[in-house]
């Protein structure tokens, strides 16, 4: 297909297929957008790199000798490239030396990290190639709608499929069964559908005693969650629990794939381990042919999160309170271990504190677009308004850059070389198909700019990809996420390598777990969890609960796919989707224009009608900005460990829009 002179077209890949979606076949109509950034901006005029790298170096110089090192922070993205991640990572710790980092990548899969990480002892999405679910009899999905936001994966899905959505999704027309919990109330479910795998007979017990620990405590918990009870706080009957007990413990070969409908609550690690101790008392990880999974959410989701920009790692997917790493990856770097600092804040947490007394007075955003994606999303636009210094790295205007002090135009997908990692953990080289416009300049570039200005060497940041993927192979070396025997070479050449490759002569591992997890013992563990509900339950004031989610045709904060008018006529403003009695009792019939309100904020949404929503429950896309933006409405509340803001519930109010 053709599209503003770029020809974008599928090839034959075991993950896709040949396949594409609407958001794929379009995305050459991008890349000669009008409104592209293409020079410098300082307070909204062009300018040259020297003017605007020169101001941002100043002031950055001026905020750390005022406040300290942690008066400039960072916030990335999960799109970014693995090099892109790494010299992020770097850039924040060698030449500002502040703790302030972390990315959105915390908003998208790191309650699934967490949960994983406890329970195997690696993070890893899927632990076994995509291509392995075409032999399953029979998939769980929990929280996912892959048939809207990856529809190329469904090629996968031939078996028997359950759906645990509160909305009848496309994926969920696609299902054999669907259960439709109310928000919030995931983990109660996980836990009555393990009680009914106890009770029924169907947990696999050598299993449990040769390859788990823990199971006791777990059980201890999930005795108490008999289905019956189950059924009054999810909505899902009895029967249904029992049945996908049944299902999926005589399948020969079964899967448990949850996505961001299990993650994104102030209890998503809880709820994640509750599916992965499902998956465990039916033998599934590690067993060929079944296992559990993670399905990512942004394009470089798995490799965006191993190499540094997040607040509490070093690359390689290494803790950076851990001496061992330090000294590590400091090696590499070739600093003192004891310059480097240590923890900052998460994603959310670090929005919160700008321009406070104690906060970042300056941040620099690459690849992001917090002011539609952040929880609270009006108090975060006042955060950013509040801060010394703004700075943007990007390739379209976007809500954030509106705000900046200084927009940088970058590179972008079709324009640098680089590597990616997909769901799976397989290291994906991206090569460049076209030339950027002449006065734009990649992400690496940048950093390397601005170092400079900053004191550090030219060498220490090098801009050529291959180069810096060396770098970051070494600085990953012995870590859960190992790159050192990846090669762009070997890359080059077609090898599927899926992390870790500890060597050169090292194939790749696309199965984990085949003969042991990752904890030192060998052994996958049960964690204890139990059911506490949304932090914030529907009351009087606010009577019904909403949920976000993706739709086919935008992709995150729909910075980019808003520029593109085949996807902007297929959805061209935000709606919500709410039963038709509800929408009676609120005032409002199909096509209305709705306010939705929650204790943080209200937004504007055409009404969409929709039957089998339940009752109780409404939901809203999140790609759209302003009145239109849904996170103006969510709860900010964080998981305790994964730092996950609740996105997937809050409480709100319906009415016509204008009404008091």
């Amino acid at each position: 297909m053709i599209l503003e002179g770029a020809l974008v077209t599928p090839r034959e890949f075991p993950t896709n297929r040949g396949g594409l979606c609407q958001k794929g076949w379009t995305s050459g109509a991008l890349l000669s957008n009008p409104v592209r950034l293409t020079k410098p901006l300082l307070h909204g005029k062009p300018v040259t790199w020297d003017t605007a790298l020169d101001f941002v170096a100043s002031r950055i110089e001026r905020i750390q000798w005022e406040f300290g090192r942690d008066g400039m922070a960072i916030f990335g993205g999960g799109g970014l490239t693995n090099e892109k991640a790494y010299a992020l990572g770097k850039f924040a710790r060698v030449a500002l030396k502040t703790s302030q980092i972390d990315y959105n990548g915390r908003f998208c899969m790191s309650s699934a990290a967490a949960a994983g990480n406890k329970a195997f002892g690696v993070d890893r999405g899927m632990p076994f190639p995509v291509t392995d679910l075409d032999d399953a009899d029979m998939i769980l999905l929990v929280g996912a709608n892959p048939a809207e936001t990856m529809p190329p994966f469904m090629q996968h899905i031939k078996a028997g499929l359950i759906v645990v959505d509160p909305r009848r999704t496309a994926t969920a027309e696609r299902a054999m069964l669907h259960l439709r919990p109310a928000p919030g109330t995931d983990l109660a479910l996980a836990l009555g559908i393990l009680h009914a795998v106890f009770s029924e007979g169907y947990a696999e017990h050598d299993y449990i005693e040769r390859r788990t620990q823990g199971f006791e405590d777990a059980w201890r918990i999930a005795a108490a969650w008999w289905p019956e009870r189950v059924e009054r706080i999810t909505g899902v009957s009895a029967t249904d629990q029992r049945a996908v007990a049944r299902m999926l413990a005589k399948a020969k070969n079964a899967y448990i794939l949850t996505a961001r409908g299990t993650e994104q609550h102030a209890s998503g690690t809880d709820t994640v381990s509750a599916w992965i101790n499902l998956a465990l008392a039916l033998g599934l990880p590690g067993k060929p042919g079944s296992g559990y999974g993670c399905l990512t959410g942004q394009g470089n989701g798995q490799g965006g999160r191993e190499h540094g920009q997040k607040a509490d790692q070093l690359p390689g997917y290494r803790k950076i309170d851990d001496p061992a790493a330090r000294a590590h990856v400091a090696e590499v770097w070739g600093v003192d271990p004891d310059s480097l600092p240590g923890p900052g804040r998460s994603a959310y947490e670090l929005l919160d504190a700008l321009g406070r007394p104690h906060g970042p007075k300056g941040l620099l955003v690459f690849g992001s677009n917090p002011v539609v994606s952040a929880p609270r999303a009006s108090h975060v636009t006042e955060r950013l308004k509040d801060l010394d210094l703004l700075v943007v790295a990007d390739f379209v205007p976007n809500e954030t850059t509106a705000l900046a002090d200084v927009v940088l135009p970058v590179t972008q997908w079709a324009e640098e070389e680089g590597t990616l990692t997909n769901l799976e953990g397989r290291v994906l080289h991206r090569r460049p198909a076209l030339q950027p416009p002449p006065d734009v300049r990649s992400d690496l570039e940048v950093l390397q700019e601005l170092a400079i200005r900053l004191g550090a060497p030219a060498k220490a940041f090098p801009t050529i990809p291959e180069e810096v993927f060396d770098e970051l192979a070494k600085a990953s070396q012995g870590g859960i996420a190992d790159y050192s025997g990846i090669t762009y070479a070997r890359l080059r050449d077609g090898e599927a390598l899926h992390w870790p490759v500890p060597s050169l002569a090292h194939p790749g591992t696309p199965r984990l777990f085949e003969d042991e997890f990752a904890h030192p013992d060998g052994k996958a563990k049960f964690i204890p969890v139990d059911h506490k509900g949304p932090a914030e339950p529907p009351d009087d004031e606010f009577p019904l609960r909403a949920t976000t989610g993706r739709v086919l045709a935008h992709y995150q904060s729909g910075a980019q796919t808003r520029r593109i008018d085949e996807l902007v006529k297929a959805v061209p403003e935000s709606y919500v989707e709410v039963h038709p009695d509800t929408a009676e009792r609120s005032g409002l019939s199909n096509g209305d224009m709705a306010k939705v309100s929650s204790r943080r904020g209200e937004v504007q949404a055409r009404v969409r009608c929709v039957a089998s929503m339940r009752p109780d429950t409404v939901f809203l896309p999140f790609h759209f900005p302003g009145e239109n933006s849904a996170n103006r409405l969510t709860n900010p509340a964080l998981d305790p460990t994964s730092r996950m803001p609740e996105f997937k519930v809050c409480a709100v109010r319906l009415a016509p829009w204008g009404s008091s």
